[in-house]
């Protein structure tokens, strides 16, 4: 799945970035968008999954729940703070024209650190399975359904805009930026996986595992259509209301879709083609942090491929055909080349 995930950002990137005058306004793009709102939803539910399974398995295993929450809250500052070293390498690079302020973006990697935190923060407060599940739960829904006022009414404008912009995502300008990656309601994805992550511990799925992932594609469904449901209602209970960026109703259709996806990955791993030779995208999915850092200055950056807002379909198309090329090899040469112990990372696993 971070590899589908990998795939469909590449792809919304180099469109984006790409794309110019009338091939923006074509069905195509707003397609290409649509698969954008997909890859960042995947990343935390992702990472909420592997923190489930990760924490289950040291509480199996005798572990002090305060030496679990060390870990893992450790875990997350490192990648906040990769996200940090991440902005600050793009400042550096784009030194002629990027505002000191991109210093301090709200982007994925800033908010998957402080989502494996947080997490942390609640698997050392909340015991055992049935509860982390509850827990988790009840907190995806708290964090998708603050999200409206926190970004309308109930904006924290006390706050200097830096701190601001990890609750409601203003950034510099005043207004929440679709474009950016606060708290609220990005944080709500990981504590959906969270919860996905401890159903997939328990006996029933290490037995029948189909079983139980067929059950979550099916939650996934009533997910779905309860947030059409919603969207659909002739009322709302929030003053202002924007489906596409801070609804809970487009939350819980992403959490769905999810959910979905989930189901076709296993069934492609298991019973299709991923299961047969070699499959670019689960190499991918291996490197997910690196293709991600590399790509980026690619395609947005001083080293982009293609010149920026000038391009049609077909060339733009071409572009994303290469960066996805030299994404896999990219991947594969950090998987088989032998690189001193002290310059490894460790590969996100699917």
């Amino acid at each position: 799945m971070r590899g589908l995930a990998c795939v469909l950002m590449f792809q919304w990137h180099c469109y984006e970035s790409w794309l110019g005058g009338t091939a923006r306004d074509t069905t195509f793009f707003h397609w290409a968008a649509l698969g954008g709102t997909f890859p960042a939803p995947l990343f935390l539910f992702l990472a909420g999954i592997s923190f489930g399974l990760i924490t289950d398995r040291l509480r199996s295993r005798g572990t002090p729940a305060a030496e679990i929450a060390r870990q893992t809250i450790t875990r997350g500052a490192e990648i906040f703070a990769l996200g940090l070293l991440f902005r600050l390498q793009e400042f550096l690079l784009g030194w002629d024209w990027a505002p000191w302020t991109d210093l301090l973006r709200t982007d994925v990697l800033n908010v998957i650190g402080l989502s494996i935190i947080f997490m942390g923060v609640m698997c050392y407060a909340v015991r055992g399975r049935a509860a982390s599940i509850a827990g988790s739960i009840a907190l995806a829904l708290a964090i998708a359904m603050a999200t409206p006022p926190l970004w309308t009414t109930m904006r924290p404008t006390f706050l200097p805009w830096y701190l601001e912009s990890y609750i409601s995502g203003v950034h510099t300008f005043g207004t929440p930026q679709f474009y950016l990656f606060p708290i609220f309601p990005w944080t709500g994805f990981a504590f959906a996986g969270l919860a996905v992550g401890f159903v997939l511990t328990m006996p029933s799925a290490r037995e029948k595992p189909a079983v139980v992932v067929s059950a979550l594609a099916a939650a996934g469904a009533v997910l779905v259509a309860t947030g059409l449901a919603l969207d659909a209602a002739p009322f709302h209970i929030y003053a202002f209301y924007d489906f596409w960026h801070s609804s809970p109703e487009f939350f819980l259709i992403r959490c769905g879709l999810v959910l979905l996806v989930m189901l076709a990955a296993y069934t492609w791993c298991r019973w299709g083609l991923g299961n047969i030779g070699f499959s670019p995208i689960i190499q991918l999915g291996t490197t997910s942090l690196l293709v991600y850092w590399v790509h980026i200055e690619f395609v947005y950056g001083r080293f982009s491929l293609l010149p920026k807002k000038a391009c049609g379909i077909a060339q733009a198309s071409a572009g994303f055909a290469a960066i996805f090329l030299g994404m896999v090899i990219l991947s594969l040469a950090r998987t088989h080349l032998k690189l001193p112990t002290w310059h490894r990372l460790q590969p996100v696993r699917r």
